[in-house]
């Protein structure tokens, strides 16, 4: 009988993503993380299992189902572990180049055939599972305080007001694109990149995301 005990009626300590322990746990963790990327770029997530994760990471099956327990649960390490991967934040010299290499990539991201399948299924995890949805979440705001360093080397170098919300100009770079992507199915491509690096940067410019007097 297989065990289906949930990831979130562990206790926190063994709960996915509650500790980073070195030795065999790290190695098993990191097996498991490795198959369960490559289950969801052949498979997506609805047709990922514990099973299949098991099978392809060579941990036995009753480990998995008793660390993970469901296919959400594999998702969501998956994603907490990427959090805290090096991200190469751009440093192109000049705020335009930063924000079009930002664009660039979340495009790049969900729509280049490598990166896509597994980028479109842990979306697909965190609408569907509320533990995954709060590692994207993790994930997203992690990334996007690294790349709000763009914007403070622009203020600094004075291209952009001072006062400038770093982050409030990287979400307004990126929104169009994920709106795009996923709420209106309309897609986005290289040009759609640029078009939302150039619409935050001149909003930026103008003062749009300077703090208010007072």
């Amino acid at each position: 009988m297989e065990d289906t005990t949930n990831a979130t009626e562990l206790p926190p300590s063994r709960r996915p993503g509650s500790a980073r322990p070195g030795g065999r746990t790290a190695r098993t963790r990191e097996a498991v993380r490795r198959a369960t990327l490559a289950e969801l770029a052949e498979k997506g997530f609805d047709r990922l299992t514990v099973d299949g994760v098991a099978a392809r990471s060579g941990v036995h099956r009753t480990t998995v189902y008793r660390r993970w327990g469901s296919p959400a649960a594999l998702a969501a390490d998956a994603l907490d572990l990427a959090r805290d991967e090096p991200w190469p934040v751009p440093d192109t010299g000049t705020a335009d180049g930063d924000l079009r290499a930002i664009t660039a990539e979340v495009v790049s991201g969900f729509t280049g055939a490598a990166t896509a399948p597994v980028a479109r299924a842990l979306v697909a995890a965190a609408v569907r599972d509320p533990a995954a949805g709060r590692a994207l979440h993790a994930f997203l705001t992690g990334r996007q305080r690294a790349a709000a360093a763009v914007v403070s080397r622009a203020v600094d170098r004075g291209e952009l007001p001072p006062g400038t919300d770093p982050e409030e100009v990287v979400r307004m770079a990126v929104a169009p694109l994920y709106y795009r992507l996923f709420i209106t199915g309309e897609g986005a491509d290289a040009a759609t990149a640029e078009r939302a690096a150039a619409g935050a940067l001149a909003a930026a410019r103008a003062g749009a995301f300077t703090a208010a007097p007072g």
